[in-house]
């Protein structure tokens, strides 16, 4: 990797300009937070592309997801475990005659861009030009979209404007819980109709996030949370399913694949914890029990699986009368402490949202695991073969590092949603948005 050097000090530079801006009371504009998020993705877009070394998973499972949809196969395959949307782009441009190493990272790059004014309006108030600027700075999102070429700007592209739809203009105020005594359900079933149209289009656009990628359902406790009933909430459940279902038919009425071979596909994609894929040991606790070796036991998928939904449940319990962002920080936060596989980009899941609305430990956590991160991305792909694997046993152990600023990071003073005073780390930590 040539560029890695380069790569390194933008990524440095970023943080440090995030940083300073929050420091001395910088409140650029969108448009300085737009042009500093095309350049330096741009820039390290081009800069990786050139290089000879690529992502595997970009070339051995994207491209060929990609390629598929030219020559009519099946792109949910052994590479592929979503719904096609994302490979109907890749083929699209691909047909166009982009050379694959500009095509598939193009799609993340312009989600990425996307999603700078989203934090923004995701963060309102008067700093929502600075959390729109600190994005476009964060180093996990450049690497993300700019390096490995992974879908997860797509997926919260949508996600987040989801959850800008579902909140509403003005002032957001607390709806009803999300489980209540049946009388007040059914008194909110009645009363909330005003909500039942942005509630449809906040949930074609989660919809729309699930058709990216299958981890955004996750964030729909959240994006409920900001209606303020049970009919909207219906409403929203019914937008999100359009979209993953018209997609879904998509694939035998275009021919890729036949109608018997749905109940596959859908057994590809599927969350339940016996359909996902057996590979462990890269993050965590099950990196720390098998000493940074990929294992294959199923029966650490499972717990792991379990133990995912049930920190969901205790965080949507423990948070109930919270802010819904901070419901969705305590959720993601949370998934990264017990999950029992995980990608580098799984950690861009919660940036958006911890940049919108920071906890004191907000930006340690960021840089921390950014730091994680980009010694993945950029020095053990310095290395092959054995020298790789090598390293990548103690760079995997050493994850559970990241645990105590992760941990540190969720909004234990932020349980009821009414306005608190802002926090000021003594250090590198950021105030919350009132």
């Amino acid at each position: 990797m040539d560029y890695a050097i380069p790569t390194g000090l933008v990524l440095v530079t970023g943080v440090v300009l995030a940083i300073l801006a929050q420091r001395r009371g910088w409140n650029p504009s969108l448009a300085v937070a737009l042009s500093v998020g095309l350049a330096v993705r741009v820039l390290i877009m081009l800069l990786s592309a050139a290089d000879h070394w690529q992502p595997i998973d970009y070339v051995n499972s994207f491209r060929p997801a990609g390629e598929a949809i030219l020559n009519g196969g099946n792109p949910v395959n052994s590479g592929w475990h979503f719904l096609p949307t994302i490979p109907y782009v890749y083929g699209l441009l691909l047909w166009l005659g982009i050379p694959w190493e500009i095509a598939g990272r193009l799609v993340t790059v312009v989600a990425d861009l996307i999603l700078i004014p989203l934090v923004g309006r995701l963060a309102g108030g008067a700093k929502a030009n600075l959390r729109a600027f600190q994005y476009a700075c964060n180093p996990l999102a450049i690497l993300v979209a700019s390096v490995h070429g992974q879908v997860e700007p797509v997926s919260l592209v949508f996600a987040v404007a989801a959850y800008v739809v579902a909140r509403g203009p003005g002032e957001w105020t607390r709806g009803e819980p999300l489980l209540d005594r049946p009388s007040r359900m059914w008194r909110s079933f009645r009363t909330d109709r005003p909500a039942t149209r942005r509630a449809f289009y906040a949930g074609l656009l989660m919809g729309l996030g699930l058709c990216a990628k299958s981890w955004p359902a996750i964030l729909i406790p959240g994006l409920l949370m900001f209606l303020p009933g049970v009919r909207s909430r219906i409403v929203a459940m019914v937008g999100v399913a359009v979209p993953p279902v018209l997609f879904l038919l998509t694939m035998p009425l275009g021919g890729w694949v036949r109608w018997d071979q749905l109940a596959e596909v859908l057994k590809t994609i599927s969350l339940r914890p016996s359909d996902v894929r057996p590979i462990t040991g890269d993050w965590g606790w099950t990196a720390v029990s098998s000493g940074g070796e990929w294992d294959l036991s199923s029966w650490k998928l499972k717990v792991g699986q379990y133990l995912i939904y049930a920190v969901a449940a205790f965080c949507l319990y423990w948070w109930r009368k919270a802010d819904p962002i901070d419901v969705t920080i305590a959720i993601l936060l949370g998934f990264m402490i017990v999950t029992p596989r995980l990608g580098a980009q799984y950690l861009l899941w919660f940036m958006p949202f911890l940049v919108a609305r920071p906890t004191r430990f907000a930006w340690p956590a960021i840089i921390g695991c950014s730091l994680w991160a980009a010694t993945g991305y950029l020095v053990l792909t310095q290395f092959c073969c054995e020298q790789w694997g090598a390293l990548h046993a103690p760079w995997a152990v050493s994850s559970v590092l990241v645990f105590p600023l992760i941990i540190a990071a969720m909004p234990w003073n932020r349980r009821d949603a009414a306005p608190v005073e802002p926090v000021v780390s003594p250090q590198l930590s950021m105030s919350r948005t009132k």
